[in-house]
């Protein structure tokens, strides 16, 4: 089978929700578009003033700590609201650079959030930076036959959306993009070199669907490989056009 782009997934507001999207245009050198561009920061952020610069995921609220993040899904408008839906909670639609829809989106997220964790406090845009885990812009690939046998491995159908990625490729054999660290790949327009695996945490043990943990998938991947890695970074080298469907090629 040809390796094709099965999946295009963004996370407009880091660990609070994804939307499947059909196409997107890589610039050089960036992430994905509007992947990331707000975090929201929590009461012991290690930093006190907004944010200005790129800073590590334990200062934000995560999925990691609050399971029921996991099911949140999102839906950017034309307008650029960002409409928030969740099983247990009502839509909730805001501008994440307005005042009032800060406010309004942590009071909405405060049923999902642990008492017991520190309080989520401001939301934070730092404009030309994504917010993801790693500093570098990265975009991340994943291979939907390595989910595949990783569902196969635990007994239980997960959701890509356990991983928050952005590109889901089927056509692989299954955790063959293990080997791909170093290589290139076109996609549609666009290139892109792979930089290194992704480590896992404990947010994928989370359902998507339901937000509470049912699989553990960390002991899954240590059980299959000996590491935590699921996915790839990488980096934009020449920038285009790509959609859902279009060919993946190694070079």
């Amino acid at each position: 089978m040809t390796a094709h782009l099965a999946h295009l997934v963004r996370h407009p507001i880091k660990s609070v929700g994804h939307e499947d999207i059909t196409g997107a245009l890589l610039d050089e050198g960036r992430a994905m578009p509007f992947d990331r561009l707000w975090a929201i920061s929590h009461a012991e952020a290690r930093f006190d003033g907004p944010l200005t610069e790129w800073t590590a995921k334990r200062n934000f609220v995560r999925g990691a700590a609050a399971p029921g993040l996991m099911a949140v899904s999102a839906r950017m408008l034309d307008d650029g609201r960002i409409e928030l839906t969740h099983p247990e909670l009502r839509p909730l639609t805001v501008d994440p650079d307005r005042a009032e829809d800060q406010t309004r989106l942590i009071a909405w997220l405060a049923p999902l959030w642990p008492a017991n964790r520190p309080a989520p406090r401001r939301v934070e845009r730092v404009p030309g930076v994504t917010l993801a885990d790693a500093s570098e812009p990265y975009v991340s690939i994943l291979s939907l036959a390595s989910l595949e046998a990783l569902s196969a491995a635990t007994g239980a159908p997960m959701s890509r959306h356990r991983f928050r990625g952005n590109l889901w490729v089927e056509g692989w054999a299954p955790w063959a993009e293990r080997d791909l660290v170093g290589r290139r790949l076109r996609i549609g327009a666009a290139e892109l070199e792979v930089a290194t695996p992704i480590t896992r945490c404990r947010a994928t043990c989370a359902n998507p669907e339901t937000g509470t943990e049912d699989v553990d998938t960390l002991a899954a991947l240590k059980a299959l490989h000996g590491d935590t890695l699921f996915g790839l970074y990488a980096t934009v080298t020449r920038g285009g056009e790509i959609a859902r469907g279009d060919t993946v090629e190694i070079l």
